[in-house]
């Protein structure tokens, strides 16, 4: 906990305030993400102002296609195994966790199911690695899921992200201004 908090104090000096900086003035926040590249862009007005790298679901378990709706942020989120195969005997890990793979957040874009999330595994990015959900690097997520919230009516200053993962809780958001993500090949 004290490492993945840690690591989280660096992001506010690397993100805070900065997104005025990168992106237009008006416009309406989206995303587009493609499973052949591997990429995840975040676009204001139509116009790409970031462009990630991530990884997608590989062979057998595929990230859906089609058009869905980011409304439901979790930050410092726990991770329960699913009833899968590929999950048999992993167990449980809390907020804040090093082992917990969700890392700093979910971005819900087909609940319950499927989400853009932070990975331990960074080198793996770029290929098909997931279980069908988006990994990004941890940095890259705790960026894209601040953007979303400042821009989807739901801001909140450093020191509201501070508390959530000094306290070893998970906070819980929805969005009042709906994102559209599009994913597709």
């Amino acid at each position: 906990m004290i490492q993945v908090l840690a690591f989280v104090m660096t992001l506010f000096a690397t993100t805070s305030g900065t997104a005025a900086k990168t992106s237009p003035n008006s416009g309406v926040v989206t995303l587009a993400a493609s499973t052949k590249k591997n990429i995840l862009e975040l676009r204001v007005g139509g116009q790409r102002i970031r462009r990630y790298d991530v990884s997608v679901g590989k062979k057998g378990f595929p990230t859906p296609s089609g058009k869905f709706t980011v409304n439901h942020i979790v930050w410092n989120p726990s991770w329960v195994p699913p009833k899968e195969t590929w999950a048999k005997g992993k167990k449980p890990t809390p907020p804040g966790s090093e082992k917990n793979p969700m890392k700093v957040v979910k971005i819900f874009f087909k609940e319950p199911d499927y989400y853009i999330h932070g990975t331990g595994d960074e080198a793996a990015l770029g290929e098909a690695a997931s279980h069908g959900c988006i990994r990004m690097s941890q940095r890259d997520a705790f960026a894209l899921g601040r953007y979303l919230m400042d821009h989807g009516g739901a801001a909140h200053d450093d020191a509201w992200y501070a508390n959530v993962f000094t306290k070893g809780k998970s906070a819980d958001v929805r969005l009042t201004r709906y994102v559209t993500i599009v994913i597709g090949p």
